[in-house]
């Protein structure tokens, strides 16, 4: 297998690493992290050998299979996915196209004897070819990747040039498995796959049996597939043994006890100066305080360098409370060139609710978005906002409102014309644009970099109803915490779209799954919606293809055995759904009691005469901040007893 040594890699003054000494083990599955610009996927180049280091040897065995996740899309315009699948077993590829070619030619017309013979023989020897590589299976192998990656089988014959650049990289994703190489490197796979794709693939690599490396921002992901963490940092490279959330406790120790180290040989060196200050002149201690001088001479402390990691900080806050409804949905469908997207969708949505739009790709999640945001009208149906409602949208296809040669500052600027330079700048600092950046034209922005600036822009105009599709696809890890962080704090509405498993389940506390000829709205958690479902919608195979679901037979005469199942269920149901409702009250008496000793202090003519001014408008905000999580957690009680009472009903 693969073996680095002392390997480094520097463009000009800039190191990336040095010293990297890395052997891959066979069947380990690594996840290669770091922050945006570190080197991993320069890494995985100089793994593949399409990239030289500039220090130490990389031992790469002749015999080992590798197979790398391309990016070259204009290559195989001509063919269709099924042909470009089958591509990534080169021999079995020649052998299928040479035995077409030679059909064809025996087809065309009889020849001498001679060649007849000559090419029965060579049609004979192709059989064995493809048969020993697998290709009388390889195309059913191929068409269950693409289904798989979530592309449609009647698509799967048509030209590449024809299909989305998310559907091609899937494509060239699937040729990459197909190939069943011993070693695999995949940067950023789950780039433009939905979160049911991403699932599958979830599935697929836990059985694939060779070594494989992976660069990707999903932590779920990482945490689903990896038995290895890869961190490329402090111009080192560094192998945790685990999954993700092992190497983030790792890494977070680790540096707990070098920064706990230089504590104490900080404090020994303050001691032994303090008694070298002190007995440097007396005779009889002048021997050990030089002794001490010379052993703080020798002291190293263990270096800390710096990290390569940046976290920006997102805090979105809305200019005003909206009112308590904030969104109506009746009825919705929209079509495209005669092709039902939407149909029927209605629901309505609370202040402060946090609701995630979910679903395979195809079924409509972006262009509700869209219409929600104002940005596309139904086809039939309305959307209403409510009271005082102001919305902040977050596209998907973000970047292309970031063209010309405006400057980072002047295109933040122009969302609050007179705010001031150090307000600007201070935000633009908060996404990592600090100095200089903040004059770099708009237009240079790399996908993360462009990303940063829209939220920004939304942490400005501080909308009380937050839109956001697909907000963490170009952020890399330390920027998804801090926007999930950013938005869990967040004290408006607020309706995402995200293929984050980890960021989904985190955030939300409503779940509005599309699916196609259906919609089922969920007030929960989405991993309340799993635990209710016992099983996660998004694997169902009816639901991934966009095909309906199978329907099951009808249960004998005389069968309770279903019956008694779904009273178990139901029962089960009503049990959580009651406990919601409980904690829900004894959280509401807790805010009513603290709202109410605040608004009893503020009664006291006392505290108002004697109380300073500064402490007055803190205890108001606290009462403001304690007011508005009661309502939250009413509208929330709300909802879980009618819940309850609907289950209770049934």
């Amino acid at each position: 297998m693969i073996a680095l040594s002392n390997v480094g890699l520097s463009f000009g003054p800039r190191v990336l690493f040095a010293g990297a000494t890395w052997h891959l083990r066979p069947g380990a599955r690594y996840g290669l992290v770091g922050a945006n610009g570190s080197g991993k996927s320069t890494l995985i180049r100089i793994m593949a050998g399409e990239l030289a280091p500039t220090a130490g040897s990389v031992a790469r065995p002749n015999a080992v299979r590798i197979g790398v996740l391309r990016q070259d899309q204009a290559r195989y315009a001509p063919h269709t996915p099924l042909e470009i699948v089958l591509m990534g077993r080169p021999a079995l590829w020649q052998a299928l196209k040479e035995k077409e070619a030679l059909l064809a030619a025996i087809e065309a017309g009889p020849g001498r004897g001679d060649a007849s013979e000559l090419q029965a023989h060579r049609l004979a020897t192709l059989e064995v070819a493809i048969a020993d590589a697998g290709g009388y299976t390889g195309e059913a192998e191929a068409a269950t990747l693409l289904e798989g990656l979530g592309i449609p089988l009647e698509r799967l014959r048509r030209p590449m040039g024809e299909l989305s650049g998310g559907y091609r990289l899937r494509a060239l994703l699937a040729q990459t498995l197909f190939e069943q190489p011993e070693l695999l490197l995949l940067d950023e796979p789950t780039n433009h796959l939905d979160i049911v794709s991403i699932r599958w693939l979830e599935a697929h690599l836990r059985g694939y049996p060779g070594t494989m490396v992976l660069v990707s921002h999903d932590r779920h992901f990482l945490d689903t597939v990896c038995d290895h963490i890869v961190d490329v940092d402090y111009q080192e490279l560094t192998v945790y043994p685990g999954n993700y959330e092992a190497f983030v406790a790792a890494k977070e120790l680790a540096r707990e006890q070098r920064e706990a180290e230089i504590a104490r040989l900080e404090k020994k060196t303050a001691e032994m100066q303090q008694f070298v200050d002190r007995f440097r002149a007396k005779a009889t201690k002048a021997r050990q305080a030089q002794s001490r001088a010379k052993q703080i001479e020798r002291m190293e402390a263990p270096e800390i360098k710096r990290s390569s990691r940046r976290h920006p900080r997102f805090r979105f806050v809305s200019r005003r409370h909206s009112g308590r409804e904030v969104l109506r949905v009746k009825g919705v469908g929209k079509a495209f060139q005669g092709r039902t997207v939407l149909d029927g969708v209605g629901f309505e949505l609370l202040r402060g609710e946090k609701l995630a739009v979910v679903g395979p790709n195809g079924v409509g999640k972006s262009t509700l978005l869209r219409m929600i945001a104002g940005d596309l009208r139904p086809d039939q149906g309305a959307l209403e906002l409510g009271y005082e409602v102001h919305p902040g949208y977050f596209a998907q296809d973000h970047q292309t409102s970031l063209r010309g040669r405006s400057t980072l500052y002047d295109w933040l600027y122009a969302f609050a014309p007179g705010a001031e330079i150090s307000a600007i700048r201070g935000l633009l600092g908060q996404v990592l644009f600090s100095g200089d950046d903040a004059l770099k034209r708009v237009e240079a922005l790399s996908g993360g970099e462009a990303a940063r600036l829209q939220l920004a822009a939304l942490m400005l105009t501080r909308p009380n109803l937050l839109i956001l599709d697909e907000p963490t696809n170009h952020l890399d890890l330390e920027g998804r915490e801090a926007l999930q962080e950013g938005l869990r704090a967040y004290d408006g509405t607020l309706v995402f779209v995200s293929h984050d498993r980890h960021f989904v389940s985190k955030l939300a506390d409503r779940v509005l799954a599309l699916l196609p000829g259906r919609a089922e709205d969920f007030p929960g958690s989405y991993e309340d919606y799993l635990a209710r479902e016992g099983t996660d919608f998004l694997t169902l195979s009816g639901a991934v293809m966009g095909r309906p679901p199978r329907a099951e037979p009808a249960p004998a005469r005389g069968d309770n055995a279903s019956a008694f199942e779904t009273r178990k269920a139901r029962k089960r149901e009503q049990a959580k759904l009651k406990r919601r409702v409980e904690q829900l009250e004894r959280e509401i008496a807790q805010l009513e009691g603290q709202v109410s000793g605040i608004a009893a202090r503020f009664a006291d003519p006392v505290y108002l005469q004697q109380t300073p001014h500064a402490r007055i408008r803190q205890d108001d905000q606290e009462r403001q901040a304690k007011q508005r999580t009661l309502e939250q957690a009413l509208a929330a009680w709300e909802l879980a007893s009618a819940e309850l009472e609907s289950v209770g009903s049934a």
